[in-house]
């Protein structure tokens, strides 16, 4: 089941985080966020972008969310995505309906571009990314140092809409109410 995140998600969320950090270079997080520390990042993100989860039997499978690209005023129209899921249960189709629900959201919102970062660590996500439509944009090579490798960082993005806005992209609590 696909549904909003809610506070009481975020152990579980930050548990499927956890090996990801201290494992691999998919993310360049070096230090796992203490509970309370990843429950403010829940909290600021949420004040603007939807933060999807899949649950089955209880358990949080996967979880998705926008959040800003970039700081300046004119970058407004853009979102950055994340997606993770339990390491143990990639390939059901559970990225690509987190996906499509967060697209549709942010586009709803009055997104106009999203953008993914993905380490070079990462086939497969450059994989679902290119199978999700987004193109590579830029290509960082070297940046991230982890685990004793310097590792690519690929740009990915997805024009939602053309033409020019009439107004900056609303909340998600905006958007969820119209």
């Amino acid at each position: 089941m696909l549904r909003d995140a809610t506070i009481q998600d975020v152990p579980a969320i930050l548990d499927i985080y956890r090996p990801y950090i201290l494992n691999t270079a998919i993310t360049f997080e070096y230090d796992v966020p203490t509970l309370a520390q990843f429950e403010d990042r829940f909290r600021a993100i949420t004040r603007e972008f939807p933060w999807l989860v899949w649950e089955e039997n209880g358990e949080i499978l996967g979880y998705a969310y926008g959040s800003r690209a970039f700081e300046r005023a004119a970058y407004g129209w853009d979102a950055d995505l994340s997606i993770y899921l339990r390491q143990s249960r990639s390939g059901r189709g559970i990225g690509r309906a987190l996906y499509e629900t967060l697209e549709q959201r942010l586009a709803a919102q009055g997104y106009y571009v999203l953008y993914a970062l993905v380490t070079s660590a990462n086939a497969g996500s450059c994989a679902f990314h290119e199978a999700m439509g987004y193109r590579e944009a830029v290509r960082l090579p070297a940046c991230g140092f982890k685990f004793g490798q310097w590792y690519d960082v690929i740009w990915y993005e997805k024009r939602l809409k053309t033409g020019n806005p009439e107004q900056f992209p609303i909340s998600w609590a905006q958007a969820s109410r119209l």
